[in-house]
């Protein structure tokens, strides 16, 4: 909801004396005329005051060039669907909770490559006995025999490192916040919906009193313009219980306005301070996932690195190999004779 203000001094009196003064029929007296004169300067939307553009000093961000919550929630945000419109606070709620989804799905995508990287152990473990080329001999020999043994060394590290992102990445991204999280961003965002209550009920609050005020107003004048032309027999008695009555109901507008403007003042503090709490627990998050996603990667380093390690004496004995050598070990090992055929004679 939608609704234009105009700005006026709260200290003038509703029932100013030339409110009697012989006006032309059908006029409106000044009070009445002062009001509907005042150039509109603000709108209230949703039940929250806001400046019209270009009205009034220019507003400062509380946090200039920090991006921050605080700055840039203060209106509600329209659904293009056309359901009800979403309070800003409520956006930061729902960020909080995307955030503890993506989370969840982080520390998921890490348990996916844990399993991954278990199965491939378990499929390395299982290679390196394989009989396959088992009876190669040899320098070829034992640097093939090295490479499969490698290959059970290289499942063992791989078996280490699929347990610790476990208890290293995996486990602290699935717990951090837990449950009570959830239930601590509800009381966040009630009590800020119960403000935003109390605020468009302070602010409706206004509307019947200015209502009101206008009823008076124009009963009063109504009563004045009839005395005058000689209408009614009305008295000037009953010009001053219009008077009086009108009074009332600028006093009661300003009752409402001062009652609005101290719950808005409220719901403006809480809104700041609990955004700036939200933006906290947003770096937090950050922060935290950060840090266990670098040890990731931490991890998956040192794990190249015992890998390489693991290689390396295959890589020496695959230097060493020696065709000449392999040749004279085998032929030492199954030769059948030296001698070589010679001319058969007459």
């Amino acid at each position: 909801m939608m609704k234009m203000e105009a700005s006026f001094d709260t200290e003038e009196s509703f029932d100013d004396p030339s409110c009697l003064t012989p006006q032309p029929p059908g006029s409106l007296s000044p009070a009445r005329r002062a009001i509907n004169e005042v150039k509109e300067t603000k709108t209230t939307i949703n039940g929250v005051t806001f400046p019209l553009p270009g009205e009034g000093p220019e507003q400062q961000l509380l946090k200039p060039n920090e991006w921050s919550y605080c700055d840039y929630f203060w209106t509600d945000k329209k659904d293009p669907q056309g359901t009800p419109s979403v309070g800003g606070f409520e956006v930061l709620v729902q960020k909080q909770l995307k955030g503890k989804q993506m989370q969840k799905e982080m520390s998921e995508f890490i348990h996916e490559r844990i399993k991954i990287e278990e199965e491939y152990a378990k499929n390395l473990s299982k290679l390196s006995l394989s009989p396959l080329a088992g009876q190669e001999e040899g320098t070829l020999g034992e640097a093939w025999t090295q490479l499969k043994k490698s290959l059970h060394d290289e499942a063992e590290v791989h078996l280490k490192f699929s347990n610790k992102l476990h208890s290293e990445v995996e486990k602290p991204l699935l717990t951090f916040r837990g449950d009570g999280f959830k239930k601590d961003l509800k009381k966040y965002d009630h009590h800020l919906s119960d403000l935003r209550k109390q605020l468009a009920s302070r602010y409706a609050g206004v509307e019947k009193a200015r209502k009101a005020l206008a009823d008076r107003q124009k009963d009063l004048e109504v009563k004045t313009q009839q005395l005058e032309i000689k209408l009614s027999n009305k008295t000037e008695e009953d010009i001053k219980k219009a008077r009086r009555k009108s009074t009332q109901a600028g006093d009661d507008l300003m009752r409402c306005i001062d009652l609005y403007n101290q719950t808005q003042s409220k719901w403006f503090e809480e809104m700041v301070t609990s955004s700036m709490e939200l933006e906290k627990l947003e770096v937090e998050r950050i922060e935290w996932i950060q840090q266990h996603l670098r040890q990731y990667t931490t991890l998956r380093h040192e794990t190249d690195m015992f890998n390489q390690s693991m290689v390396e004496p295959v890589d020496q004995l695959l230097q060493g190999v020696d065709p000449s050598k392999d040749r004279e070990l085998w032929v030492k090992e199954n030769k059948t004779g030296e001698v070589r055929p010679v001319d058969l004679d007459i």
